[in-house]
């Protein structure tokens, strides 16, 4: 922490600053102050496992929050000199800029880093423009503009995070398989996590609704496994895709199985974990953005509501109403009043609905039909219960579709109404 101690000026400030990566795991950070600044600035330092102090008479609920959780020290007063004593990283937080100073000049006399949060020019530090993709930690300074230096770490970490940055060759290279939920369509809904690890990929294993897009990013030496593809029927299809995974993780490589949505709805990941772990593979599992949720919200179908729904229901329905193989309540799903959401229900919405209106849903229930929900192609029937069925054959319905039935529908339609009203104001002269 010694070094030249003289105030900097702006001769120096001319100069480049030295970066360094700080280890505070265990050591003592002092932040005078409790306001918006300090509220940005320590879970930063919680992070890095600092033992904050924190230093103010009042600080924000956010603050006060960590405090209730024992995760910092709440000194709750004003700053007094031999505040800094002992720290090794002292951050002057305040709106007052004659306490900042007083907190900068005892750091300095005491030969402690300090960051001033209101004048770059007179502080012995700058805090970069910081941020994570897995193991690599990005800090960026722009001559103390910290808009542009958080534009330039966000350009390098997106960079990261959709393999844009070639990140893959590590020293801590993925092992396994991972089972990465990569959301409902469009390639801008896989999770960060997700995306990071297809990018670090020796082997995807993809299914028909996984956003294909993202492939098209990947290197070319990353080998692709379209388990679409494999024939023989559905469960020969899942043996084959247990064993590539194992396969291809015994020889060394990282495995991503890349699917549609969550893995873990109705997405087979756990047979799939289960065989890996079997087989002493480990697995990493991403979860992803579900589409039964994601779908009806992409049209502004919320699932619950106040005052309309308060809970909601998933279905996959591939198995009809009726069939020996079926598992599902129907007649409770009937009585419900709760929003219902179908998965795979294309082919057989004419017996869906006639079960339901039979057991008690009205024929008037509002149902939403979307058909390849989040992507370009998307699009949405409105109908009831009683014609659903009728329009989507007539409109052509074919899947991957949503179908969404509840009171619900009708906040959509009133969404919607908004919309048109606040465009139709927009558009009118004067």
């Amino acid at each position: 922490m010694a070094g030249n101690h003289a105030r900097p000026t702006q001769e120096t400030l001319a100069l480049p600053p030295y970066l360094l990566g700080l280890r505070l795991d265990g050591r003592r950070a002092v932040v005078v102050g409790g306001g918006r600044v300090a509220q940005r600035r320590v879970p930063a330092l919680l992070v890095a496992g600092a033992e904050v102090v924190l230093i103010s008479p009042e600080v924000t609920p956010a603050l006060e929050d960590l405090v209730a959780r024992g995760e910092l020290t709440w000194q709750r007063r004003p700053y007094t000199g031999g505040d800094c004593d002992g720290a090794w990283l002292v951050q002057a937080c305040t709106d007052d800029g004659k306490v900042n100073a007083a907190v900068a000049a005892e750091a300095e006399g005491l030969r402690i880093w300090c960051v001033r949060a209101d004048d770059a020019q007179a502080s012995a530090a700058w805090t970069p423009a910081s941020g994570r993709v897995g193991e690599t930690t990005v800090g960026v300074l722009a001559g103390g503009d910290p808009r542009r230096a958080a534009g330039v770490r966000d350009a390098v970490l997106d960079g990261l995070r959709d393999g844009t940055l070639n990140a893959r060759h590590s020293r801590h290279k993925p092992v396994g398989v991972a089972l990465v939920g990569g959301g409902p369509g469009d390639p801008g809904l896989i999770t960060v996590r997700g995306r990071r690890l297809l990018a670090q990929a020796d082997v995807v294993v993809t299914d028909r609704l996984a956003p294909r897009e993202l492939l098209d990013e990947l290197p070319g030496d990353v080998e692709i496994i379209d388990a679409a593809k494999i024939p023989y029927g559905r469960s020969v299809t899942q043996e084959h895709i247990n064993a590539a995974l194992v396969e291809h993780a015994k020889a060394g490589r990282f495995v991503v199985r890349l699917k549609g949505g969550d893995p873990f709805v109705f997405g087979r990941g756990a047979e799939e974990v289960i065989h890996c772990a079997r087989e002493g593979i480990p697995v990493t599992v991403v979860p992803g953005i579900t589409s039964a949720i994601a779908v009806p919200s992409a049209i502004g179908v919320p699932v619950t509501h106040r005052g309309v729904a308060q809970e909601f229901h998933v279905v996959s329905a591939h198995v009809a109403p009726g069939h020996p193989a079926s598992t599902v309540d129907w007649e409770a799903l009937g009585r419900s009043s709760g929003t219902l959401i179908l998965l795979m229900a294309v082919e057989r919405m004419g017996v869906i609905a006639d079960t339901l209106m039979r057991y008690g849903r009205s024929p008037e229930t509002p149902v939403a039909v979307i058909q390849d929900g989040t992507l370009q192609s998307q699009r949405t029937l409105m109908a009831s219960l009683a014609t659903v069925a009728d329009d989507m054959t007539a409109s052509g319905v074919r899947p991957p579709a949503i179908i969404v039935t509840g009171e619900v529908v009708h906040v959509a339609r009133e969404i919607e109404m908004l919309r048109a009203d606040m465009g139709r104001l927009r558009d009118t002269p004067g």
